[in-house]
C-alpha cells in the first residue's frame, strides 16, 4: 500500500469504449494501493463492462444515471463532484474529451465533471486517426489550459487491425500518474522556493515582412516543462518564441520571435537553479536586416540569400564565468545517431545535461504530442524513457533535475 493513495477516495469516470475493460483492473489496483473508488460508467461504458462489475470490484455502488430518483433526491451528483480527492476518466473517449473541453453536461458523468472542483486526471483512448484528428488536438489543448492531467495515451495494436498512439495507458501507468498528481496537490513540491528558467516553441528569423526561417517546433515539450516545474512549487519563467498554445498557469511568459530576442530575455531571467533550453532555436538568419517592403519575384530566380549564425543561447549560458545557473538542460532533436550526436553535443555546449528526442518519422515527428527521449549526463551515461506524452515527458524530466539539484 502506498502512503499517497492509502484512504484516498477517487471517482472513476468509465468512457464508451473497448479500452472500458481495463477500468475494471483499474479500480482493482486502486485499492491495491489504499485507496476507495467511486465508479460511475457512461451509457457507452455500460455496453462494454457492467455496473455491476465495476461495483463487485469496488465494493460499492456503480452510478449511471443523471436522474436517479433516490440520489438526486439528495443532488447526488453534486455531492459525487466533492466528496473525493480526485477524478480520474478512463477510457476518455474522443467524445468524452470534447464534451469536457465543451462543458457539456448531458449524462451523469459529464455533469460531475462539470461540477467538480477536483483534480481531474484522464487517460485517453480512441482509434489512432481521431487521436490524430486536429478535433482531438484542439480539445487536449483546451483541457490541458483548464488544468486537467493526461497519462497516455501508448503505442501500439488497436481493437481494429491499426497501430499506433491511442491504446490507453496501462492500469499501473494511471495509478502511478494519479499518485503523482495527488503529491504534488499534498505539497509534494520538490522545487519550492527554487527559480526555473525555460526556452520554448521556434524562433522566427525574418527575411521581409512577410517570410521568415523557421522550424516545425509546437512549443508543446517546452510549456509543459514550465507547467511541471511550477506545479512542483518553482517560479517559473517561460521564454516563448511564436506558438499557438495557451499560457501554462502559474508561470510568467515572456514573448519573443528570434534568437537573439530569446537570449536577451534568457539573460534579463537570470538568476536561476535550473536552465532548461527547450526551444528549437534557429541556428541560422539572413545576414541582412529584415526591411520594411516585400521582396519582389523579378523573374530572374531567387536572389541570393547570405545567412549568419545565430548566438548560440545554451552554449552561451552554460559557459557563463558568473551567474551559470546550478543546473543547465539543453535539448537536442536528432533524426538519426541520437545518442551519438547528444554526446557531442553536451561536449561542445557545456551544460550539465542533454534531452536527446528523436524526431524522425519513427520516433515522433517535431512538433506531435508524444516524445522518445534519451537524458545523456556529461560523463556519457544514458537514460532511455519509452514512449510518452509530452506532458508526462515534462513531469518525469522535472523530478529527475529536482533529485539531481538536491543532491
Amino acid at each position: 500500500m502506498t502512503e499517497t493513495l492509502a484512504q484516498r477516495r477517487v471517482l472513476l469516470v468509465i468512457g464508451g469504449g473497448i479500452a472500458a475493460y481495463k477500468a475494471l483492473d483499474l479500480i482493482r489496483r486502486l485499492r491495491e494501493r489504499g485507496a476507495s473508488v467511486c465508479p460511475v460508467l457512461t451509457a457507452g461504458a455500460q455496453e462494454f463492462v457492467t455496473p455491476l462489475a465495476a461495483a463487485a470490484l469496488a465494493g460499492e455502488r456503480a452510478h449511471t444515471d443523471l436522474f436517479d430518483r433516490a440520489s438526486e433526491a439528495e443532488i447526488g451528483h453534486i455531492k459525487l463532484a466533492r466528496q473525493a480527492d480526485a477524478v480520474v476518466v478512463a477510457p476518455a473517449t474522443a467524445n468524452l474529451m470534447a464534451r469536457m473541453a465543451g462543458g457539456h453536461a448531458a449524462d451523469l458523468a459529464t455533469t460531475v465533471l462539470l461540477a467538480t472542483t477536483l483534480p481531474i486526471l484522464i487517460a485517453p483512448a480512441m482509434n489512432v486517426q481521431m487521436w490524430a484528428h486536429p478535433a482531438t488536438r484542439r480539445n487536449r489543448a483546451v483541457l490541458e489550459g483548464d488544468g486537467v492531467r493526461i497519462v497516455g495515451p501508448n503505442a501500439g495494436r488497436m481493437a481494429e487491425p491499426e497501430s499506433g498512439p491511442g491504446r490507453m495507458a496501462e492500469p499501473n501507468e494511471i495509478a502511478d500518474a494519479l499518485e503523482r498528481m495527488l503529491g504534488q496537490q499534498a505539497g509534494d513540491r520538490p522545487l519550492a522556493g527554487r527559480r526555473v528558467l525555460v526556452t520554448s516553441g521556434p524562433t522566427h528569423e525574418p527575411i521581409d515582412p512577410v517570410r521568415y526561417i523557421a522550424n516545425r517546433s509546437s512549443g508543446r515539450q517546452g510549456h509543459a516543462i514550465a507547467a511541471a516545474a511550477a506545479a512542483a512549487g518553482a517560479a517559473v519563467t517561460l521564454v516563448s518564441g511564436p506558438v499557438a498554445l495557451p499560457d501554462p498557469p502559474g508561470v510568467a511568459v515572456v514573448r519573443v520571435e528570434t534568437a537573439r530576442q530569446m537570449l536577451e530575455a534568457v539573460e534579463a531571467a537570470l538568476p536561476a537553479d535550473i536552465a532548461v533550453f527547450a526551444a528549437a532555436v534557429a541556428d541560422w538568419r539572413p545576414e541582412q536586416e529584415a526591411g520594411s517592403k516585400k521582396i519582389k519575384k523579378d523573374g530572374t530566380g531567387p536572389a541570393p540569400m547570405p545567412l549568419v549564425e545565430n548566438p548560440d543561447i545554451l552554449a552561451t549560458i552554460a559557459r557563463l564565468p558568473v551567474g551559470r545557473p546550478p543546473l543547465v538542460v539543453g535539448f537536442a532533436a536528432e533524426t538519426d545517431t541520437v545518442v551519438e550526436h547528444a554526446r557531442a553535443k553536451i561536449a561542445r555546449k557545456g551544460c550539465d545535461l542533454i534531452v536527446a528526442n528523436d524526431v524522425s518519422a519513427e520516433g515522433g515527428v517535431m512538433g506531435g504530442a508524444d516524445n522518445t527521449v534519451h537524458l545523456i549526463r556529461r560523463d556519457g551515461a544514458v537514460e532511455t524513457w519509452p514512449r510518452l506524452g509530452k506532458e508526462e515527458v515534462a513531469r518525469r524530466l522535472v523530478a529527475h533535475v529536482a533529485g539531481l539539484l538536491a543532491g
